[in-house]
């Protein structure tokens, strides 16, 4: 059981990683508010960082 947590965890921080990395602060913020909204059973918060990940994913494609 705690090999699987570990590497949950070490999944987890990967993600997050690779997301500040590609989108900057703004997406580290975006995935935070998606974790809290659904941690915390908020829609409002999931969905506010769901739409500015879909933003910062999409902006490139949108300005072209």
């Amino acid at each position: 059981m705690p090999a699987l947590v570990l590497l949950c965890a070490a999944f987890v921080v990967g993600v997050e990683q690779t997301i500040q990395w590609k989108y900057g602060s703004s997406g580290a913020v975006g995935l935070l508010l998606l974790s809290v909204g659904v941690k915390a059973k908020s829609p409002a918060i999931s969905s506010l960082g769901a739409v500015i990940l879909a933003l910062l994913a999409t902006g490139p494609a949108v300005s072209s």
